[in-house]
């Protein structure tokens, strides 16, 4: 909490830094994206992002080809390798059963759920991206915001928050 409070206390309008960028692609991005797509869209990109870190971290062709190309020594590729994956994830599982189990899929679900799953989903890609940032690249960010997106714990709240609440958040209720 510290760290949130220490966040914005030294966020400088004046002269914009990296971590104002931040601040503002969370909020806005979380509002605007999360209206535009409706819950059940956000779920299932949500998943999406899981298996696409878990491709990109895990599968050995993956890491055969990082080493082929050297993508690990080019930053970009290894950012837009995992983007790629997961555009792909999305694309497939959005056309797949996973979206039917999730609700209605005319359904956008209650305001409120939209704004938390859209915060959790833009706080975990902020997250994700920037943990693939080299430590040199990620200096140039106030430590507060280093904590709350890469740090240990602030990257296991991004990672498990989503999970935790898609596991107890409410259920929609079918119409039979």
């Amino acid at each position: 909490m510290d760290a949130i409070t220490s966040f914005f206390t030294n966020l400088n309008w004046s002269a914009p830094s990296w971590d104002l960028f931040i601040l503002l692609f969370f909020v806005i991005g979380a509002l605007l994206y999360g209206f535009s797509l409706g819950r059940d869209r956000i779920i299932v990109i949500l998943v999406s992002i899981y298996m696409a870190l878990a491709v990109a971290q895990n599968a050995p062709i993956i890491n055969q080809i990082n080493m082929s190309f050297h993508l690990n020594d080019n930053i970009v590729l290894k950012i837009s390798m995992f983007l790629g994956i997961f555009v792909v994830l999305f694309f497939l599982l959005s056309r797949s059963a996973l979206k039917k189990t999730i609700g209605d899929n005319s359904s956008t679900g209650a305001w409120w759920q939209v704004i938390v799953f859209a915060i959790l989903q833009v706080g975990l890609l902020i997250s994700i991206t920037l943990t693939l940032l080299p430590a040199d690249m990620t200096s140039v960010f106030s430590a507060s915001t280093r904590q709350i997106f890469t740090g240990d714990i602030g990257r296991s709240v991004w990672l498990i928050a989503p999970i935790v609440v898609m596991a107890l958040g409410p259920k929609q209720k079918s119409e039979d």
